[in-house]
């Protein structure tokens, strides 16, 4: 699996807002949630964990959107209104990034799959792990470890 040439920017649809990484991905996912699905009118959303300390708004201010409640936030661009990325509340080390923000997004692919006890009959991703919700919370250690060395 290909590594983003880093640093790496990009922007909402209509490029008020910009954000850059500097930081490779922690692992990369394909959520099938409902929530997911009405949220990026989609089969499933994308994301990319980024550290937190390798993840920064260059440009513009991100309006809270989606999610609201206690458990993340969705950020979203305030004019064109774009999903571009999650910060999970309690989980500040790193930020749930929408890859397809990026400007150049063709080193992406998930490596595990969410929730595909929701997934759309048809929709099919690449990913080396699926799961029918989330993985279980000690799985994960081994997930990024596995995932840093296909990289």
């Amino acid at each position: 699996m290909p590594k983003p040439n880093l640093p790496i920017e990009g922007g909402c649809r209509c490029g008020q807002v910009r954000l850059r990484i500097s930081a490779q991905p922690i692992l990369t996912m394909a959520c099938h949630c409902t929530g997911c699905q009405k949220m990026s009118a989609s089969a499933y959303s994308l994301s990319a964990a980024i550290p937190a300390d390798g993840f920064e708004v260059i440009q513009g201010e991100p309006v809270i959107g989606g999610l609201h409640g206690p458990d993340a936030h969705h950020y979203h661009c305030p004019h064109c209104k774009s999903w571009m990325f999650t910060r999970p509340e309690g989980m500040d080390w790193f930020v749930n990034l929408r890859p397809t923000m990026l400007d150049d997004v063709q080193w992406f692919s998930p490596f595990i799959e969410t929730y595909t006890s929701e997934r759309l009959p048809w929709a099919a991703t690449p990913a080396v792990h699926s799961y029918e919700k989330f993985p279980p919370f000690e799985d994960y250690e081994g997930l990024v470890k596995e995932f840093a060395g296909q990289n």
